[in-house]
């Protein structure tokens, strides 16, 4: 059994494990490249493009892959698009593998945005400093905005950024009591985010809720239609016909 995993989450990475060393299963993990130094792959691994679906619709009937797994991002929504499309025209059994959302909870003050024009408005007029979450596309979108101080975290220096923007440096998982302390030294008094889901980046949304600070949140966007959702490394097994993970 050929599989191609497309990757860049936490999911992609558990996957790849539990793939490696499988007797009868060859599997590649695709990687877009938006990384500079992506973690180490225990399985074989290409990053690039495809060159759209149809691209990667010919590199699937190329490869005789037999099964595709979209575990990107959660707002990888062109490249779930084109995996969809592609999957369909190679006639390629085609699964997604994504976290759950976050749901807010008791304490959480989170105001709720489809787009990142309208989590702008959310702020308000009033000058902040604001934690910013959003992934180089939504800080593309902020590259000329200076209405609030804002503090960009991601794995890479953003290419784009807002004017006078303080970038640090992460990459998850994040613990909840270096979040408050590094919320209460910044003096953060809004958090910006995507809905991302997932325990490695959740810890953000508890400092705020501890410290009584509201979020601003972009919601998903819609996953293609016609396409199996599994949300559990065992059930995606169980799809591909293997057992559970090795310990």
């Amino acid at each position: 059994m050929r599989v191609l995993v497309l990757g860049g989450s936490s999911e992609a990475s558990a996957l790849a494990r539990a793939l490696a060393g499988r007797g009868g299963v060859e599997a590649l993990l695709s990687l877009a490249g938006a990384t500079k130094s992506p973690a180490p792959s225990p399985i074989p691994r290409r990053i690039g493009g495809f060159g759209g679906a149809a691209g990667l619709a010919g590199f699937l009937r190329e490869g005789r892959y037999g099964r595709l797994v979209d575990a990107t991002h959660p707002f990888a929504a062109r490249i779930s698009a084109n995996a969809a499309q592609a999957a369909r025209e190679a006639g390629v059994d085609h699964a997604i593998f994504t976290r759950g959302e976050w749901l807010p909870g008791p304490g959480d003050h989170w105001r709720e945005v489809d787009a990142i024009e309208a989590a702008l408005a959310a702020l308000g007029p009033a000058r902040k400093r604001v934690l910013l979450a959003v992934g180089g596309a939504g800080l593309d979108a902020l590259a000329r905005d200076d209405r609030h101080d804002w503090i960009v975290r991601s794995i890479d220096r953003p290419v784009a950024s807002p004017p006078g923007a303080r970038w640090i440096e992460g990459r998850p998982p994040f613990a909840l009591d270096d979040e408050i302390a590094l919320f209460r030294a910044l003096r953060v008094e809004t958090v910006l985010c995507k809905n991302s889901g997932g325990a490695a980046t959740r810890a953000k949304l508890d400092a705020a809720r501890a410290l009584g600070i509201p979020v601003v949140m972009l919601r998903r966007p819609a996953l293609p239609e016609g396409v199996r959702v599994f949300h559990a490394l065992d059930e995606v097994l169980a799809h591909l016909g293997l057992h559970a993970a090795s310990p």
